[in-house]
């Protein structure tokens, strides 16, 4: 292990089948007025909403509404709900959906109070947190992003053609997270596998960055063999409890802090996805994946011993008679059989991207330099091309 680190988590989880019972638990710790913000309706399909909002009444919450969370929210909703917050005097703003809506929440949480534009103080410096900040609580209905147990709210603006996330502090974290694997069932086919994709990707982003001896790795490689596990029986089986438990608590495990410990972290898969988005409004974890390979295969010479161990410890690759690229290669060739097998986007141009785009998405793309290489523009065109 390298460096020096600190590790607190303040967000309190409860999971299970009966986990949404302990919103009675909760609630009494917060004022009288609860922001209730989810998406485009399907937890009234499915009668998560009807519950959350008995639970509400019964503890006597007055209830204002925050409908319409986008997949990819937008500084216009931030706005939005920022306006709900303040005029109403919300105490509590209470997330229930997957972690777009849980990013939002964490959004309008710091925004509501900002004495200036949220999106040039937070966005564009990436200033900190200086104004009062508004409780959240989350019912998670979609796993993926682990944004029920972190500080990330990630929030678009069209006009400007940029997806921005700010991490901050422990002080955003959501104080409670609600678990039920059941509450997932519904989600179609096409968000689950992009989900699952999108926990791949937290760890892998993680774990390609240094080369010490370092007990994160070895966390995630197991995090990585359950994941893989239990997706494949999941996109077989959606409704088997035990699959959709294990792949719940992995995302929430890929993404809330423990294991970018000692860790440089990369995070260009991201980063480059995230410019994709801001060009195609498309499905985060889909972007993710139709990048992935293409930046991987480029960055591995850089990163080629640990790429073999990839291969290895988690693809279960024999090095017997290979060199130690070809066994490198060999881990990435069986985690595209992988993506293919779950049906995850394996190109740009099915999300939309034209070769005119590429440009802007390059310049779009924030670079970071935790990984094995750190990218110019130009590697950045060249990886988009790669994923055409």
């Amino acid at each position: 292990m390298l460096g020096n680190f600190s590790y607190s988590n303040p967000t309190k989880l409860y999971f299970g089948e009966n986990s949404l019972d302990y919103l009675n638990e909760e609630l009494p710790k917060y004022g009288k007025n609860v922001m209730l913000a989810y998406g485009g309706g399907s937890i009234k399909k499915n009668g998560i909403y009807d519950q959350v909002i008995e639970i509400l009444r019964a503890n006597g919450k007055n209830v204002f509404e925050d409908p319409g969370v986008m997949p990819n929210p937008t500084v216009e909703k931030l706005y939005e709900g920022c306006k709900i917050a303040r005029s109403n005097d919300v105490n509590l703003i209470l997330a229930v959906g997957g972690g777009s809506t849980a990013d939002y929440a964490k959004a309008v949480s710091v925004s509501a109070y900002c004495e200036e534009d949220p999106w040039e103080k937070y966005y564009l410096r990436m200033e900190d947190v200086d104004n009062q900040i508004i409780p959240v609580g989350v019912v998670l209905t979609m796993v993926g992003t682990g944004s029920e147990m972190n500080g990330g709210a990630v929030i678009t603006n069209p006009e400007s053609k940029l997806k921005i996330g700010h991490v901050f502090g422990e002080n955003v974290f959501p104080k409670f997270a609600i678990l039920n694997p059941k509450f997932t069932y519904t989600l179609p086919k096409y968000q689950m596998t992009a989900g699952f994709f999108d926990i791949m990707s937290h760890i892998l982003e993680q774990y390609f960055s240094g080369g010490d001896d370092n007990t994160s790795d070895y966390i995630m490689e197991g995090l990585l063999q359950s994941l893989i596990h239990s997706t494949r029986i999941a996109v077989s089986n959606p409704n088997d409890y035990e699959a959709r438990s294990n792949i719940m608590w992995t995302a929430t495990w890929a993404l809330n802090t423990l294991v970018a410990k000692g860790k440089s972290t990369d995070w260009m898969v991201h980063m480059i996805g995230q410019a994709v988005g801001a060009y195609t409004d498309a499905t985060h974890g889909m972007t993710l994946s139709a990048v992935s390979l293409p930046y991987y295969r480029y960055i591995m010479q850089d990163g080629l011993q640990k790429f073999r161990r990839f291969a290895m410890n988690v693809w279960k690759v024999n090095p017997e008679g290979k060199t130690v690229r070809e066994v490198a290669e060999e881990g990435l060739d069986r985690m595209k059989d992988y993506m293919k097998e779950i049906g995850v986007a394996m190109n740009l141009s099915e999300l939309g991207v034209t070769q005119e785009m590429i440009p802007g998405i390059a310049k779009a793309t924030f670079i970071l330099n935790g990984g094995y290489k750190v990218l110019t523009e130009q590697d950045v065109k060249a990886i988009l091309k790669q994923s055409m």
